[in-house]
């Protein structure tokens, strides 16, 4: 019998397990035996390489994370280690590969392909929603609506006492979860390293909003202000108390936001994703491809195409927030 094995790298996030569910069962429809390669590139060297059953993956299609862990390696960057996961493989006759991750899970088996022919899809899966070629990756509609939530939540509570909150978001060197959010919870203020902003005229539109009857203010900034000298959430907190005279205080999210229950589109999407993954295996094309999604539709692109250009958001999605940054 035919195998294809499955294996998911670098972050977490949610939409995992249900891609994974539906792997396994599919891969049975179309009588295929599924592998679960467990602890991602780690398990690749150390054979931690599995059958799949259906009692492997049942009652996980809600939950969060990975059933089947995940891990970065700086092993498989030399040859030998590489080798070593090549054999792994072969003892299982595997020579077809699903992988759940972001551009640099892509680059370690479309270089694993280059050295050993195994054949594999990529499922762009990470919240920071930063993977160029596909307009959204896995996870990111479920990271959004933590966010939502916390948000909102914390928004409450800032009413109250009349408050200015300043929510920290996940997103290394994307804004794309804190621009969401910001425009989706009717923040005041949004915070990102693709939008330009002056805190003083921010803050001149702030004072006279206040004036006005402003009772709270919300601020949402993406971590990644930290790394590219934009101001940081102490920063703002510190800005908002000593400039505009109004109490703060910072929620930083954190790693909650990889984890909760998939949502339904999280759960359609992945199901959908790992479905075209293995009938592309399938079919006879060699090589390694990413699958990717827009304007809803799925295609295929080369690694190449997603590691040619540095992703972007959307200048009408940038539109919407450049009115919270002057």
């Amino acid at each position: 019998m035919m195998a294809i094995a499955i294996m998911t790298s670098g972050g977490d996030c949610a939409g995992m397990n249900p891609a994974i569910k539906q792997f396994v069962d599919y891969c049975f429809n179309r009588k295929v035996q599924p592998y679960l390669i467990y602890d991602g590139l780690k398990g690749l060297i150390d054979g931690d390489i599995r059958p799949a059953t259906y009692e492997d993956v049942a009652g996980i299609m809600h939950e969060g994370g990975t059933k089947i862990r995940s891990s970065r390696s700086k092993r498989f960057f030399e040859y030998k280690y590489r080798e070593q996961a090549y054999k792994n493989l072969q003892k299982h006759n595997i020579d077809k590969i699903v992988i759940l991750g972001g551009d640099g899970s892509f680059r370690a088996l479309n270089q694993f392909h280059k050295d050993f022919g195994v054949n594999f899809v990529g499922i762009p899966a990470t919240i920071d929603n930063d993977i160029f070629g596909t307009e959204y990756c896995l996870g990111v509609d479920t990271a959004l609506n933590v966010i939502r939530q916390a948000t909102d939540a914390v928004r409450d509570t800032s009413s109250s006492f009349k408050r200015a909150c300043v929510i920290e978001t996940m997103g290394r060197d994307c804004g794309y979860l804190a621009l969401v959010s910001a425009i989706a919870c009717g923040a005041e203020v949004c915070i990102i390293p693709e939008l330009d902003y002056d805190l003083n005229i921010i803050g001149e539109r702030l004072k006279k909003e206040i004036a006005n009857g402003r009772k709270y203010v919300v601020c949402v900034v993406a971590e990644g202000c930290h790394d590219n000298k934009c101001t940081s959430t102490q920063q703002l907190v510190d800005w908002l108390q000593n400039d505009i005279g109004i109490e703060t205080r910072a929620t930083i999210l954190g790693h909650v936001q990889r984890g909760g229950n998939p949502t339904v589109f999280d759960r359609l999407l992945a199901s959908q994703f790992a479905t075209f993954a293995v009938d592309r295996l399938l079919s006879g094309e060699k090589g390694g491809s990413v699958i990717v999604y827009n304007k809803s539709e799925f295609d295929f692109v080369s690694i190449e195409y997603v590691n040619s250009q540095k992703y972007k958001i959307k200048e009408e999605l940038l539109d919407l927030a450049r009115r919270l940054v002057n």
